[in-house]
C-alpha cells in the first residue's frame, strides 16, 4: 500500500496570507506603512525621502503595496498620493509592529532623544484615532462618565451619542466600519477607543485645537485649550491632563 503523503489541495487562503506577509517582509515597504499610520496621505517623493530610497525604488514598492490592497492611491494633478487602505490595513501594520516593542530598546543618548522617543507613548495617532496614554486616559474617562462600556466588549451607552452630539461631533453609522471597537495599545497594553467614533473624536480634537501634532510623526500633545476643554467634557482633573507641562499629553495617575 502506498503510504506516501498526498499533496495538499490548493489553499487560496494560505496563498493570500503568504502574499500579504511578503509585502511587509521588505524593510522599505514596512517603513512606508509605518509612516502612513499617521492617517495622512503622503506623496511618493515624501515617502522616498523618509525611507532614504530613490524615487524609482519608492514607486516600485508603492505599486506592490497598492496592488496588494494595503495602500490606496489618489491622484491630484501631477501628484500621486497614497494612504493606508483603511482601518483594517492599519491594524495589520500596527499589531505586528507592537510585537517588536516588547524587547530591550537602546537607551536614548540625549535628553532631546529621550523626549522625542517618549512623545508617541504619551500621545499619538493610531491610523485615525488617539492612542498612547492620551487615548487610554480619554477611553477610561469616557467609561467612568458612563459614555462607554467595556464589560461586554466596546459599546457606547445611551448617553454616548448625546455626548458626541453636544460637542458637535457627527457619528457616521452608514459604513461597514464598527461604530466603536477596542484597539490594544502597544505601549500601554490596554485598549483605547477606535472605530468610527474614535476617528471622529480624533478629527475633532485636532480640528478645534485641543490637541496638536508634534513634528511630522504620529505624536500628538494636548494644548492649553485642550486641557480646559477635555477636563470640562470628561471630568478629568486638569492637573492630570497637564502633568507633563502646560501643553503636554495626558498621563496616567501612576506616571506610566
Amino acid at each position: 500500500m502506498d503510504r506516501s503523503p498526498r499533496p495538499r489541495p490548493h489553499d487560496s487562503t494560505a496563498v493570500r496570507l503568504a502574499a500579504l506577509a511578503a509585502l511587509l517582509a521588505d524593510e522599505t515597504r514596512a517603513s512606508f506603512c509605518l509612516a502612513l499610520l499617521d492617517g495622512r496621505a503622503w506623496t511618493a517623493g515624501e515617502l522616498a525621502r523618509y525611507a532614504g530610497v530613490a524615487p524609482s525604488t519608492a514607486s516600485e514598492h508603492l505599486g506592490r503595496l497598492v496592488a496588494g490592497g494595503l495602500l490606496a492611491e489618489e491622484r491630484q494633478g501631477r501628484h500621486r498620493y497614497v494612504r493606508l487602505a483603511g482601518e483594517r490595513a492599519a491594524h495589520l501594520v500596527e499589531e505586528p509592529a507592537s510585537q517588536t516593542m516588547t524587547g530591550e530598546q537602546e537607551p536614548p543618548r540625549s535628553l532631546r532623544a529621550a523626549s522625542v522617543g517618549s512623545a508617541p507613548a504619551r500621545g499619538r495617532t493610531c491610523y485615525d484615532h488617539l492612542a498612547g496614554r492620551l487615548g487610554i486616559r480619554i477611553t477610561e474617562a469616557m467609561t467612568v462618565r458612563g459614555l462607554l462600556r467595556q464589560d461586554t466588549g466596546f459599546a457606547l451607552t445611551e448617553a454616548g451619542p448625546e455626548w458626541f452630539g453636544a460637542l458637535g461631533i457627527s457619528l457616521d453609522r452608514s459604513g461597514q466600519r464598527p461604530l466603536v471597537r477596542g484597539c490594544l495599545d502597544w505601549t500601554e497594553r490596554r485598549p483605547h477607543l477606535a472605530g468610527a467614533a474614535g476617528a471622529a473624536l480624533c478629527a475633532h480634537v485636532l480640528a478645534v485645537g485641543w490637541c496638536e501634532r508634534v513634528g511630522s510623526g504620529r505624536a500628538v500633545r494636548v494644548t492649553s485649550a485642550g486641557v480646559a476643554a477635555l477636563s470640562d467634557a470628561l471630568g478629568v482633573d486638569p492637573a492630570t491632563l497637564a502633568a507633563d507641562g502646560p501643553a503636554a499629553c495626558l498621563s496616567s495617575p501612576s506616571g506610566d
